[in-house]
């Protein structure tokens, strides 16, 4: 095996390092609850007759008389959301594999899933992010029976799968697999819907053309084509092997999705007790974590991991930083183009390769741990690609050149020698950019400031010809603990329209951009956020900023001693912030850490 990168390799030491004592405790949690039995023979008589009350007969037997093993199933699924959609069906074609394997398996509990594709620029928004921590809640109350030997979890999208893999890192005692239900057919490219946008808010096309261009673009069961938040989930649990090898991108409603599926029964049956018993929180470990790094710097992955990222390695006991974000994108290239980084989907990167070429190319480079473990075994089998032979699935080694170099790439070969997320920090705070849809004579830009606290007074003043010009757009008050951190994606169309014109622009904001950033410099999760008092309080109208994502500096240019002795602009929240069930999260947003920190409300590093 290939020696692992040193860059790689001290990241990886110093997490372990700090983390020393909290995943000590961690894994002293989890093994204390290590099973010596089916689950089920924990429970008293009536425990046991109203957990297999509902069940078919043939279940009730086998639950009753506990000689089986039982499998947990968590869901997200609803017919509102096209990658979720397909779980509808995957209850009944998992229980009818488990009986296949002398098992059972049952619905243990659903959790809410929200489409941020929906309520974008909607009040809704400011539910999404914390609807991650209500999954992870929920999911625990689904496993509360503590009557499963192993767990499925069906999810995809944005929050669904760091709130399940929360979840299922604190109920790390039992075997864990994700079963994701693949992207949708291709649809409009890319391109074409985000020229669409951009004509719409410049007022060149009409609501009708720019319907018919989204709904061109998103048209069938199966996740969005474009490298945003969802996919970019699918990535990282393959490459921490929290699914099994290709699992990611394969379409809904084929062959080889049910039988990975299928598959995916097995494989928790032979991590249960009743096989090989390798317990989720004993395979996840730094090196894992280090690996989701590495594969997000590699493809270009979203930024809305940088939140995700540390809230997931903080349930296994670890603390993930930005500044192990900065080294590992120092030292890993991009290999990879898809929108928005390039025209081309995530059908496309699958044809060309997919996750069994990028896997294959970063254990080559030593910048994976190849010796980490999976659900279905070391990470160095992740290499591999699912087929069928017949109705046989099985694995083979993924393609080891390229099916399209411009989507795809060689680690000789890059897109570009580093990775496509940067940390930036200054006198502004501390914050990210993704820079892997940014052309290189963007990377630096600087501008007087224009400062707003609204998405919608931002669209307002466009609108109005006022940004016609260079300038930072500075959108405050968007944080957690302001607003719960609303996705400022609807901003794309009119900031892009200010970029294509030629104008020097970037947008700094204490919020988020999601994983559709797009061409324009964003500075995002600027922290400590405006409602808390941090700098981005105190910037004023014509401040000249400074975004430099080459040497990762976020400046401003004002005499230092000035720029502190500002009075911070007052927060004030909304009174039209009230209902749509906003008012509900008042606790979470009391409470939230600082989007560095994952914008965590259970602070599971801090003891609480």
């Amino acid at each position: 095996m290939t020696q692992i990168h040193e860059t790689v390799a001290n990241v990886t030491a110093r997490i372990e390092a700090r983390s020393k004592e909290c995943r000590a405790a961690y894994l002293e949690m989890i093994r204390s609850r290590k099973p010596s039995g089916f689950a089920r023979t924990k429970l008293t008589e009536g425990n046991l007759a109203h957990a297999s009350a509902g069940c078919a007969v043939m279940d009730k037997t086998q639950i009753l008389g506990s000689g089986w093993p039982n499998i947990g199933i968590v869901t997200s699924y609803n017919d509102m959301l096209s990658a979720h959609a397909p779980f509808e069906s995957y209850p009944e074609l998992i229980r009818d594999e488990a009986r296949k394997n002398t098992a059972t398996a049952q619905v243990a509990g659903g959790v809410p899933a929200m489409c941020d594709g929906v309520t974008q620029g909607q009040e809704g928004m400011e539910l999404s992010l914390f609807s991650r921590d209500v999954i992870a809640m929920a999911s625990a109350v689904s496993l509360s029976h503590d009557a499963y030997d192993a767990v499925l979890n069906l999810g995809v999208c944005d929050k669904i799968i760091p709130g399940l893999t929360i979840a299922a890192l604190r109920f790390g005692w039992l075997p864990h697999i994700m079963v994701p239900a693949g992207p949708m057919p291709s649809g409009l490219p890319n391109p074409e819907k985000q020229r669409i946008r951009q004509e719409f808010a410049l007022g060149n096309v009409g609501r009708d053309e720019l319907l018919r261009a989204e709904s061109e673009s998103y048209h069938s069961q199966g996740t969005c084509t474009f490298y945003g938040t969802a996919n970019s989930n699918q990535m990282l649990m393959e490459v921490m092997g929290f699914h099994l090898p290709g699992a990611a991108f394969p379409n809904p409603g084929t062959p080889l999705r049910e039988a990975l599926t299928r598959a995916s029964v097995r494989q928790a049956l032979q991590n249960s007790i009743k096989g090989e018993y390798r317990p989720a929180g004993e395979l996840m470990d730094a090196r894992s974590f280090v690996n989701a790094l590495v594969g997000l710097m590699a493809t270009g992955g979203s930024t809305n991991h940088a939140l995700h990222i540390p809230a997931m390695a903080a349930a296994a006991g670890y603390e993930v930083t930005l500044e192990d974000f900065a080294d590992i994108s120092a030292v890993v290239p991009l290999l990879c183009r898809i929108y928005p980084n390039g025209p081309a989907d995530v059908n496309h990167f699958h044809a060309a390769g997919g996750m069994g070429f990028v896997v294959g190319q970063l254990l080559k480079a030593g910048l994976m741990h190849g010796d980490a473990q999976g659900v279905y075994g070391p990470i160095s089998t992740y290499s591999q690609e699912p087929w069928l032979d017949g109705d046989t699935l099985k694995w083979r080694e993924a393609p080891t050149e390229s099916g399209d170099l411009d989507i795809i790439r060689s680690v000789e070969d890059p897109f570009s020698a580093t990775g496509g997320l940067q940390m930036l920090d200054g006198p502004l705070g501390r914050g990210v950019i993704k820079i892997s849809a940014v052309k290189p004579e963007r990377h630096v830009t600087e501008a007087p400031a224009r400062v707003f606290e609204s998405q919608e007074a931002v669209k307002a003043a466009f609108n109005a010809g006022e940004l016609d010009r260079d300038v930072v757009i500075v959108v405050r008050f968007q944080g957690p603990a302001a607003n719960g951190m609303p996705e400022l994606h609807g901003l794309s169309g009119a900031i892009g329209a200010l970029h294509d014109k030629g104008h020097k622009v970037a947008l700094v904001t204490d919020g988020r951009m999601s994983g559709a950033s797009g061409k324009f410099p964003a500075a995002i999760h600027v922290g400590p956020e405006g409602s808390r008092g941090g700098p981005l309080a105190r910037v004023r109208d014509g401040d000249i900023i400074r975004l430099d994502a080459v040497a990762g500096k976020l400046d401003v240019h004002v005499e230092p001693n000035e720029f502190a002795g500002r009075e911070p602009a007052p927060f004030r929240p909304n009174i039209s912030s009230m209902g749509l069930g906003r008012e509900k999260f008042g606790g979470f947003r009391a409470t939230v850490l600082n989007a560095d920190q994952g914008a965590d409300v259970f602070s599971i590093l801090g003891g609480g």
